[in-house]
């Protein structure tokens, strides 16, 4: 038994990695009417949007906080950026385009969405589509409000309450503005019918990967000692 002591506490805490990952990934509960309000409370104190497009967007926002299920999301960002930045309370003495504003945006939230569980799935600027009538991202829908996009971002997030979590976070709201300054953003919640590959069976192959990796290699070891004492 004390031969394969080192495989033993291995096998314990990648064991424990494992479930700390679980737990990291699982939604929860569905959220109360209490939390709702205070996220939202929160954003409206703090947004930078002008008045009629918060109200707008906090109306939408409260009613699909308020239809929680309790189950992931996967939010769909299309993004498109302004020509300049807008002007916008918090971003006055930035002298950077909007492609920076919102690099500097995406830096500073990323580290937050780690922290609630939630991570980028999938991320890209258009590649865009020579033609000869107009400028266009897209291959069909070629519409003037619907074309044109800059970036896509899909993000996973653990539940309902991780995103209302992030976006009434006073180290959110702090960088919210470079975003709004920056670009015109489609946000859209999905369900997530078919992801691959999904972050927890990944996270258990990973694990399975080192756990056999190091026994092998524990188990080369004792093979070449023992040669070299019947040597």
């Amino acid at each position: 038994m004390k031969h394969f002591r080192f495989e033993i506490v291995l096998a314990v805490a990648l064991l424990a990695l494992f479930l700390a990952g679980s737990a990291w990934f699982a939604p929860g509960s569905r959220l109360s009417q209490a939390e709702v309000d205070r996220h939202l409370t929160m954003l409206e104190q703090h947004a930078p949007w002008p008045a009629e497009e918060k109200r707008a967007i906090l109306e939408h926002l409260r009613a699909w906080g308020e239809a929680d299920d309790g189950r992931p999301v996967y939010m769909l960002n299309l993004m498109r950026y302004y020509p300049e930045l807008r002007p916008m309370p918090g971003v006055e003495g930035f002298k950077g385009m909007p492609e920076q504003a919102n690099a500097l945006y995406e830096q500073k939230v990323m580290p937050l969405l780690f922290k609630l569980g939630a991570y980028p799935l999938f991320g890209s600027a258009m590649q865009g589509v020579p033609a000869k009538a107009q400028s266009s991202t897209n291959l069909i829908g070629l519409d003037p409000a619907i074309d044109n996009w800059s970036r896509v971002l899909v993000v996973r997030y653990p539940s309902r309450r991780a995103f209302l979590e992030l976006i009434g976070d006073p180290a959110y709201l702090e960088y919210l503005p470079y975003k709004a300054a920056a670009l015109m953003v489609a946000l859209t919640p999905m369900k997530g019918d078919l992801v691959l590959p999904d972050a927890l069976p990944a996270l258990a192959l990973v694990l399975l990967t080192v756990f056999f990796a190091a026994a092998w290699i524990r188990a080369l070891a004792r093979a070449r000692a023992a040669a070299r004492q019947r040597d």
